[in-house]
This record gives structure tokens, sequence and C-alpha cells, in this order.
């Protein structure tokens, strides 16, 4: 089950996940078997949590790592959505973290600053 926002609870659906990483994906040079196998890198994680419920913090933060490693635009697409930008300097503290990562020449595959929604605590 995964656990929303709001508490409510649904059954976890890959399909959802597949869809939200094929949008954010959309004419951006990532294959399906890439969207398929990030999915189950998901899966796998959610899994080792142990527990029956899985936060959708939890998923959505899997998915920002994953695209961050990826494909940075398709990284903005989702985390524009996922973090629900309340206004574009929210936007764009998030591209100049991006572009200072690039300058400080992070490894491709590093990890975003998490932001403290992002968290399981």
């Amino acid at each position: 089950m995964v656990v929303k926002k709001d508490s409510r609870r649904e059954p976890y659906d890959r399909h959802k996940v597949i869809a939200g990483i094929k949008r954010a994906c959309e004419k951006r040079p990532v294959s399906m078997e890439t969207i398929e196998e990030i999915a189950d890198r998901i899966e796998a994680a959610a899994a080792e949590l142990g527990g029956k419920e899985v936060p959708s913090e939890f998923i959505g933060g899997a998915v920002m790592n994953e695209l961050h490693g990826i494909d940075q635009v398709a990284y903005v697409r989702f985390a524009s959505v996922y973090r629900s930008f309340k206004d574009i300097d929210e936007f764009m503290r998030e591209l100049e973290d991006l572009i200072r990562l690039r300058k400080d020449g992070a490894p491709e595959a590093s990890r975003p600053r998490a932001k403290k929604s992002d968290s399981l605590s």
C-alpha cells in the first residue's frame, strides 16, 4: 500500500510510476527499457523498507533520484510537478542547484539535495 501525503492509502500501481516517469522523459533520449529498470529499482528499494506500507514521498524521492542520474531535463520536469513549486523562485533555486552540481564536477549519478518533505522522518 502507498500512504499518500493526506494519509489516504491506495494499492501500489507500477503503471502510475511508469506513467509519471514517461511523462517526465517525453521527447528525451530515455528508452522504455531504462524506464522499466527505474521502476524495478524503485520497487526493490520499497521492498527493502520491509513494511506493507510505503510513503508516497519515498516513491517520489526515489523517482527524482533516478531521473537526476539519467536525464536532468526529465528530473526538472518531474521535480516541478512532484514538489509543486510555489513560484518561479523555488523553481530557479532547483535549477541553480543543478547548475552548481555540474560546475563542481559532481558525477552524473550524484543525488540532488533532499528537501525536508522528501525525507521519511
